[in-house]
């Protein structure tokens, strides 16, 4: 745990405050991302049925929906961002890996934005929600021991 604290505390003295509007940016493409796989449940239904795991189909397809919508609403508000990030990397992972380089790398528009999604994860992952968050309001002062 002094990990996360070590690393928190790396990024609240090197965190501009642009990165948050990048993060809020990024919370609500993934939101709308859980929004176009609601209202296309058949198309994220036949992706997940091309993939290799054909008979998690179903669960999958609501699993990441869900996700999408509760993760993208965390990260846009900043609300417990490193664990609405580590919810959604493992979803672009095989939206990278399993879903999208079936058709080759760098072959679709899908690949690049999957790619560039995780990316921005994995950068949120490490600096945390920044000054402009629900968490940075939450955060208490911690007693010294």
């Amino acid at each position: 745990m002094s990990l996360f604290k070590n690393i928190d505390s790396w990024s609240e003295k090197h965190h501009p405050k642009m990165i948050d509007l990048f993060r809020i940016v990024l919370g609500i493409t993934i939101f709308l991302k859980g929004l176009y796989f609601i209202s296309h449940t058949e198309e994220l239904q036949h992706i997940l049925a091309t993939s290799k795991f054909p008979w998690l189909s179903f669960a999958l397809a609501h699993y990441v929906a869900l996700a999408h919508l509760a993760g993208g609403l965390f990260i846009a508000i900043g609300l417990y961002t490193r664990l609405s990030v580590a919810i959604q990397i493992p979803i672009l992972l095989g939206a990278v890996f399993l879903v999208n380089a079936q058709n080759g790398f760098f072959a679709n528009s899908d690949l690049i934005f999957s790619v560039i999604v995780l990316c921005m994860l994995l950068f949120y992952f490490v600096y945390g929600s920044g000054y402009i968050s629900a968490d940075h309001t939450m955060k208490k002062e911690e007693p010294v021991v």
